[in-house]
């Protein structure tokens, strides 16, 4: 862990490279000690049907969950949640100059009693932890 889910709105496809998007908080999140690198996942959904604020079809939107194994100490997620934000943030400057966007980010944890893990990851890295 951590999981990312991201949902947007598909009008935004012509000013943010959504792909890119995923490398940069894959990458991120990597980087920063309190997440195992082997456990990263970043994906996205594109949503076609959605309604935001006065109706403007313009306007877009960048919802971004992301779910970890419950155990880290609340300072530790309040600073991987900022620093995955502002990653956010600078590479969505441009779009946000161009456009109306709406973005969130939620971070919360998932009982690992309740959440059972298998996988062979770890297993092909060049580098593991």
């Amino acid at each position: 862990m951590p999981h990312f889910m991201i949902d947007y709105s598909g009008n935004l496809e012509t000013d943010v490279d959504i792909q890119e998007l995923c490398e940069k908080l894959r990458e991120t999140a990597a980087g920063l000690s309190c997440f195992p690198m082997a456990g990263v996942r970043v994906r996205a959904t594109r949503v076609d049907y959605y309604a935001i604020a006065d109706g403007n079809p313009d306007h877009g939107f960048i919802d971004i969950s992301v779910r970890l194994r419950a155990g880290r100490p609340d300072d530790v997620k309040q600073d991987a949640v900022s620093r995955l934000f502002d990653v956010v943030q600078d590479y969505l400057a441009p779009a946000f100059e161009k456009r109306s966007i709406a973005v969130s980010m939620e971070m919360r944890d998932i009982d690992p009693d309740l959440s059972p893990k298998s996988g062979t990851i770890r297993k092909y890295l060049k580098d593991t932890e």
